[in-house]
């Protein structure tokens, strides 16, 4: 049941302040200039109350100078810089931009901060909340998925990024925008069944203890969800095994062969003799014996085998006269919300709220704004 909370969170602040929920995520590391451009371009210092200097021709290009910028050949006072486009970069509202910006090799809507950092330049995207979401969605499921599917990913999606903001409240980001978090693409990711799906949940949080919870998720399961501790070595009492009809579909069955080579290359071990020693309750691999009796941990086996060809740890491991054919089950970790599940379970009649009390149990799902 959804029910309206109040929660007591620092996330709230900026809520009231500008009645949007706001993100920064790192978009691209750069060398030392970047292009940015946008219809009604301007540009401030990065603060929520600033004043926006119009840039006419709608460009900007941005350098680097020691520790320095500069924007179009002038010198920056403060450390970085904040680019708005569209009719909110005349006012001081503190809203991000209402037109998309083109930044680097992205498109994105909101505001870009340009920072010094490291030896080149960062870009952020400071972005509603919202809008974020309905790139996330585009980014991370299949937009051709149920309606209800798409809602529950949704949920999910915002629940995961408001979770990572309080992780990293007072840094320069909250989150980046690949798999370590969540895939972003910006506005050429958006869709019109993203845009819908985000506004029939918008402000809706799945919550633990009133907090909002650690919302994994991943491709297939392969028909039976992992443990967060066994999977990401994070033990929630939301994040337990279920049942999954993933596990009847052909997306979730994989085969990947490798050769001595390409395994001893990987692992930098021998190859010959590699076995699995060691399952979870759920049958993936927790450990594997490597060929001169060294062991290794199952995430570890993937990561350095990697990731697209190791798909899951749910796998039977085969010797051939070459190498090894590994047969597997389900895409990425196996903890939380299943996206292919999800699917089956919309095709089923589930409504997204259903999905959600699935895959979390023991969350509870409520209206944050």
């Amino acid at each position: 049941m959804l029910r309206p909370v109040a929660l007591v969170l620092l996330l709230l602040a900026p809520l009231r302040a500008l009645a949007v929920e706001t993100l920064r995520i790192a978009i691209e590391d750069t060398g030392g200039e970047v292009k940015v451009s946008g219809r009604g371009l301007a540009f401030g210092p990065d603060s929520e109350d600033a004043s926006f200097v119009p840039i006419p021709s709608g460009q900007a290009v941005i350098r680097r100078r020691g520790a320095k910028l500069e924007v179009n050949g002038a010198p920056v006072v403060d450390g970085s810089v904040r680019f708005r486009a569209g009719a909110a970069a005349s006012s001081d509202a503190g809203v991000p931009g209402d037109e998309p910006i083109k930044a680097g090799g992205a498109q994105v809507r909101g505001d870009v901060v340009v920072r010094p950092y490291r030896d080149g330049l960062q870009l952020i995207n400071v972005i509603p909340l919202e809008d974020y979401l309905a790139a996330v969605l585009g980014s991370e499921m299949p937009v051709s998925f149920p309606p209800e599917a798409l809602k529950a990913q949704a949920v999910a999606a915002r629940t995961y990024a408001l979770h990572k903001k309080l992780e990293a409240y007072s840094n320069a980001f909250h989150l980046g925008s690949s798999v370590l978090h969540q895939v972003y693409g910006g506005v050429n990711r958006e869709d019109p069944r993203t845009l819908a799906a985000v506004e029939a949940t918008r402000g809706q949080v799945l919550t633990y203890e009133l907090a909002p919870i650690e919302a994994y998720f991943h491709a297939s399961c392969g028909g039976r969800t992992e443990s967060g501790h066994d999977a990401l070595q994070r033990d929630l009492p939301y994040l337990q095994p279920v049942d999954c009809p993933c596990g009847k579909l052909p997306a979730s069955r994989w085969k990947a062969s490798m050769s001595d080579a390409e395994v001893k290359s990987a692992l930098k071990h021998p190859a010959q003799g590699l076995r699995v020693s060691g399952r979870t309750p759920t049958r993936r691999v927790l450990s594997v014996t490597l060929g001169d009796g060294a062991s290794m941990g199952g995430v570890e086996l993937r990561r350095r085998l990697g990731y697209t060809r190791l798909k899951s740890l749910d796998f039977e491991v085969e010797r051939t006269d070459r190498g090894y054919v590994f047969s597997g089950r389900g895409y990425g970790h196996g903890a939380g919300f299943c996206q292919w599940g999800a699917k089956a379970l919309a095709d089923d009649g589930w409504d997204y709220q259903e999905i959600l009390s699935h895959y979390y149990p023991g969350a509870e799902l409520q209206q944050l704004y």
